[in-house]
């Protein structure tokens, strides 16, 4: 069954709504997997909410589902920690004692953020995965919006155990949950996206550069050195030039963007906005520069690079970790210059877990050969060379995104503070990577 009209389309980070196209359509995709949420607020004015045109979508669909007990009664909860678009989930009591409710989500586009991304290009992507079984269904759109598929997910914190959405900030680090997520970004890096297979970060780049100057006054153009990036990203893209082995990348694998099945121990990525063909070192060393946030603090703009997956090679790492696994704590500590303490100790430990994770996730993802084939450790040291150097794309990269969302997005967070560190992160990396190449 199908339903048009004129619609409202809904996303993941916004506060404002923006039109687009004045259709909508929903499908009988039949029965959906639903999710369990950990951060959300009930919504008791569902009409000051949810758009008219997307009320009726949502009214259509529910009538296609025989258990639902009235299709009036829906509830309506804001999911918090977004910061794109408006993000609800929708739910309807059921007489099926399996199920309880039936449960879709509703995305509401972000106003002024057509600047990061081709909306109609993120809705190709995501009917795309969708019919690779790699996301969530897409069930209806409308103008500034779309309802999706809501997907039943659990995931376990390293601290407690809870339900989420997606994953937590410390899962990232988590060695079982860290190999489950490299071999499906492998996988996902191995879809023949339809369209051009050119590498788009360095274009995104200028064009970023370019609204981000246009937004900002002298005096913050001066104090965030804009006027230095332009030649910033040509010098990059010239030291990068030779490593650029493009796949289809994500472009924005932090921990909310991931989730897990419990039960089945799935990953499923989401959220497509920044897809698109890109050197797919490029999305590791994002993934690795994720792991300094968590957008789940009273201060979810702070970033943490002490979290950041250091630098030592896996023959040095391994090394490390058999004196580490075969040495009393103090005969180590002995052993490592300037570790005096047993604080000292378990900080080092905590850092050579991180250089095993870097290792781990690396080796699991670059398997190309298929079982019995992973690369050799100098193949990990020297790809893990090669996504260090883009690590500074990235911070570049989302620098300019928190440059310009400061001017186009209302949403409770800082995000020029948020550029500042990213800059600041490149300044101080970028001698240490690029050395006498920058």
């Amino acid at each position: 069954m199908c339903w048009e009209g004129n619609g409202i389309s809904f996303d993941r980070l916004s506060c404002r709504g923006v039109g687009y196209r004045k259709r909508a359509s929903i499908c009988n995709e039949g029965s959906g997997r639903s999710l369990v949420m950990e951060s959300c607020e009930k919504i008791d004015g569902i009409k000051s909410c949810l758009p008219g045109e997307a009320m009726k979508i949502l009214q259509s669909l529910a009538s296609c589902w025989d258990d639902i007990v009235d299709v009036d009664a829906l509830q309506v909860i804001r999911l918090k920690g977004a910061m794109t678009n408006e993000v609800y989930q929708i739910k309807w009591p059921t007489n099926s004692n399996k199920e309880g409710s039936r449960k879709v989500l509703v995305r509401i586009y972000g106003e002024g953020v057509d600047v990061f991304f081709d909306r109609e290009m993120e809705i190709r992507t995501f009917e795309f995965m969708s019919k690779q079984g790699q996301g969530p269904r897409l069930l209806g759109r409308f103008s500034n919006g779309r309802i999706e598929e809501f997907i039943r997910a659990r995931v376990l914190s390293s601290l407690v155990f809870r339900p989420h959405l997606t994953l937590s900030a410390c899962d990232l680090r988590d060695p079982d949950i860290s190999t489950l997520i490299a071999s499906k970004l492998k996988e996902f890096h191995d879809l023949d996206m339809p369209g051009p297979k050119t590498p788009m970060v360095w274009d995104r780049l200028h064009n970023w550069l370019s609204a981000a100057k246009s937004m900002c006054t002298v005096e913050e153009a001066q104090a965030l050195r804009l006027d230095a990036m332009g030649k910033e990203i040509e010098t990059l893209h010239k030291c990068l030039a030779a490593d650029q082995h493009v796949a289809f990348c994500h472009n924005d694998l932090q921990y909310g963007n991931i989730m897990i099945d419990e039960d089945t121990r799935s990953i499923t990525i989401i959220d497509y906005e920044y897809a698109c063909y890109n050197p797919f070192m490029f999305d590791i060393a994002n993934h690795f520069c994720e792991m300094a946030a968590d957008y789940h603090t009273e201060t979810p703009h702070v970033l943490e690079y002490t979290k950041y997956p250091g630098t030592l090679t896996s023959t040095s790492t391994s090394l490390l970790a058999f004196q580490m696994l075969n040495s009393p704590p103090y005969q180590f500590l002995h052993m490592k210059q300037g570790l005096t303490s047993v604080g000292d100790f378990f900080m080092y430990i905590s850092l050579l877990l991180l250089q095993l994770y870097r290792h781990n996730f690396i080796e699991y993802n670059f398997s190309f050969c298929g079982p019995g084939n992973q690369p050799s450790n100098l193949e990990v040291d020297k790809l893990l060379e090669e996504v260090e150097k883009y690590t500074l794309a990235s911070h570049l990269l989302w620098g300019l995104w928190g440059v310009i969302s400061e001017h186009v997005n209302e949403i409770d967070f800082d995000y020029m503070e948020y550029a500042k560190q990213r800059f600041q992160e490149y300044w101080l990396q970028k001698p240490k990577i690029l050395g006498s190449l920058g």
